[in-house]
């Protein structure tokens, strides 16, 4: 029946004009980059991994948001503005509806499950086609988690400030039943649903302790001059990380929904101004790079002054949402 739906819904929209919302927190958020700013949200990144001629995504998850707060504040309503029939949208909530403060918390089971409903329901008569996600984990290797009623703060802490308990070898869940709800109501209602916490968790466990700190906002002092002081965030994601998970969610979503595989794309590199790339220019895509190895760069949009390669160099380019060279 699902299937059949998803025919239905897709088979009168133009696919040039098909746009994936994503809504959610700061962990999917666009991102300030000024001053060389590093932190990404995945749903910034998500454009690089579905072809842009075809499929827009339109990102309107908000950093602190819960799926309280993003109802009341309206923006869900202007989500419904937007959507068109065909159109598809991504639902991620759970890491701010734990919080105590009564402007973002809801509970499992009720309130976050009516929430979820609620964006399920309206979705589809809109036209829309929902996607479920529960949250994506955070890098917690300690046995008990820290306490953390707002990770938002992290982004004024400095490495110093960072929680100094020993971690172990094991990740160790910090959602409980805020993981769980999704997959329920995705089930009662015949949603749609893909597991990022299963997804992230296996990426950060199968990274380890050590080199998953390479996918968050995780520095020394003096290894990142936007974070001079350093700093351990071990929610956010820096460019790597974002990208790395944007992948991963965009193979699940592809997976979820077969229509959507056939716009799939997987450049090496991304080159985009408005950060949502590897990348903010050619020239920093191109430094060190071998240009005798094969890499396919990717350019979203803008004009672009195509440099001087060796006669022989296997780089290849290509070019998506309106780029043109100058």
């Amino acid at each position: 029946m699902l299937a059949l739906t998803l025919l239905v819904l897709t088979a009168g929209t133009n696919e040039k004009t098909t746009t994936i919302f994503v809504i959610g927190d700061s962990t999917a958020a666009n991102k300030d980059i000024s001053g060389g700013k590093q932190e990404r949200g995945w749903g910034m990144a998500l454009q690089c991994y579905f072809d842009a001629d075809h499929i827009r995504v339109d990102n309107h998850a908000v950093n602190g948001r819960s799926s309280k707060s993003f109802i009341n504040e309206g923006r869900w309503n202007r989500v419904l503005e937007l959507m068109k029939p065909g159109d598809y949208v991504i639902i991620q909530f759970g890491h701010n509806d734990e919080k105590p403060q009564p402007d973002r918390h809801t509970d499992p089971g009720s309130t976050f499950d009516y929430n979820l409903a609620k964006f399920v329901r309206e979705t589809r008569e809109h036209g829309g086609i929902p996607i479920l996600m529960n949250c994506v984990v955070r890098r917690n290797y300690f046995v008990q988690a820290p306490e953390n009623d707002d990770d938002e703060a992290l982004r004024t802490t400095t490495f110093k400030d960072g929680v100094k308990m020993v971690e172990g070898d094991s990740l160790i869940d910090t959602h409980g039943l805020y993981r769980v709800a999704p997959r329920e109501v995705a089930e009662r209602m015949n949603c749609l649903f893909v597991d990022a916490n299963q997804i992230t968790h296996d990426l950060e466990q199968g990274l380890g302790t050590e080199a998953s700190k390479r996918l968050h906002m995780w520095f020394l002092p003096g290894q990142e001059p936007s974070v001079p002081n350093g700093r351990q965030d071990n929610t956010h994601y820096n460019v790597y990380g974002a990208h790395v998970v944007a992948r991963l969610l965009a193979d699940a979503i592809s997976e979820e929904v077969p229509v959507l595989a056939r716009f799939r794309v997987n450049e090496d590199i991304t080159v985009d101004t408005r950060g949502r790339g590897d990348f903010l220019t050619l020239d920093a895509a191109l430094e060190g790079r071998d240009l005798m190895q094969p890499c396919t760069i990717q350019l979203l949009g803008g004009q672009w002054t195509r440099p001087q390669l060796p006669r022989k160099s296997k780089v290849t380019f290509v070019l998506r949402e309106g780029a043109t060279w100058q």
